[in-house]
């Protein structure tokens, strides 16, 4: 059974996905109830009253707080404390609900779904080009699919898979014996490698505008625990482009957030950045388009694997070369939780111990 890190930012929901009405939202297998407040802000509870758990989403708003709807109980957007009992003017210590710190910034919600203390916004995920010049950014669909999140995030460092999964969009035969490079030295696993002098694949086909064969590259980031950015695109094969110089072809930031709802349940939330066609909304249709006939092939995969790890197994999983990114993350991921599941209280060690190292 996969346990989830709890102490990091995960995307609740598009900025456009909350209003003013109780919505209910299940991420890390928990039910939150979400809704903006009167100042506009985004307020997170349990969905959950204390009493005889109704959950708050099936209740109302009275202002900035949460009306249970099965005897009234009120409760607080800012604090989650219980601010009416109906009927007694004593409010028990015990009634309150769980309140979850969250952050907005550039039209996504995120939500800090472990210790509030340990909240730190300076650690949500964020990239330059999201407000630089020269950049325009789209925000996608919401993709449910049916698998453990691990096996989603896994996909999303790979650039081995594309030859064989997306030959009609982002990737063709030209790349199957490709080397690909892996580095797992900083704060992103990073697996990347270039195509060189091929023709564009279905995806720049579509969106680009490339006379002949092109070089072109993926480079894929993959951020503990759950965001994933794929940078990808193409140059005219003449120009002979460097790896650091990027820029000057069509470049496209593929943003994964994915938020395990439970155990076989994960939300992708997808969104790119590009450099071209910087105010042109039919381009950023059409790669909606190439990028959900793509994701849709993904889908496929994850849901079929999803299907075989829970039935048993005869043999020890194979690993081969490729796999070295994924391994490197699932041990990220074990470090994360075995952080989670003690408290280290050796770090003023007792004047009993005396260490030499």
């Amino acid at each position: 059974m996969t346990q989830f890190v709890r102490n990091a930012w995960y995307v609740a929901a598009w900025s456009s996905e909350i209003d003013d009405q109780l919505r209910r939202f299940t991420i890390l297998g928990d039910h939150i109830v979400i809704f903006r407040k009167s100042d506009g802000t985004v307020a997170a509870l349990e969905d959950r009253c204390p009493h005889r758990l109704l959950p708050l989403s099936k209740g109302k708003r009275i202002g900035d707080t949460v009306q249970c709807g099965y005897h009234g109980l009120t409760f607080d957007a800012s604090t989650g404390m219980c601010t009416r009992v109906p009927g007694q003017t004593n409010l028990p210590k015990s009634a309150y609900v769980e309140r979850y710190p969250t952050e907005e910034r550039h039209g996504i919600v995120w939500i800090w779904m472990g210790e509030a203390a340990k909240a730190d916004t300076s650690k949500i995920f964020d990239m330059p080009e999201f407000t630089a010049p020269g950049w325009a950014v789209h925000l996608g669909d919401a993709l449910h699919l049916k698998s453990n999140y691990l096996n989603v995030a896994e996909n999303l460092v790979d650039p081995a898979h594309i030859s064989f999964v997306h030959p009609t969009t982002l990737g063709s035969s030209a790349s199957e014996n490709v080397p690909v490079h892996v580095s797992t030295e900083g704060e992103a696993i990073v697996a990347w490698r270039w195509i060189r002098d091929a023709p564009p694949v279905g995806f720049f086909k579509a969106v680009g505008d490339f006379p002949g064969n092109v070089d072109r590259w993926h480079y894929y980031y993959l951020y503990t625990p759950c965001t994933a950015v794929i940078d990808f695109g193409s140059i005219d094969v003449a120009e002979n482009c460097a790896e650091e110089d990027r820029d000057r072809g069509m470049r496209i930031f593929a943003l994964h957030f994915l938020t395990p709802v439970t155990e076989t349940h994960t939300i992708d939330r997808w969104a790119h950045i590009r450099n071209s066609a910087l105010e042109d909304d039919e381009a950023a249709a059409r790669m909606d388009v190439m990028f959900r006939k793509a994701f849709a092939e993904d889908q496929e995969i994850l849901e079929a694997v999803q299907e075989e790890e829970l039935r048993p197994q005869k043999r020890r999983p194979l690993r081969i070369a490729i796999d070295k990114g994924p391994l490197v993350y699932r041990k990220r991921i074990n470090d994360l939780l075995e952080l989670e599941r003690t408290e280290d209280i050796a770090s003023d060690p007792s004047p009993a111990f005396v260490y030499h190292d």
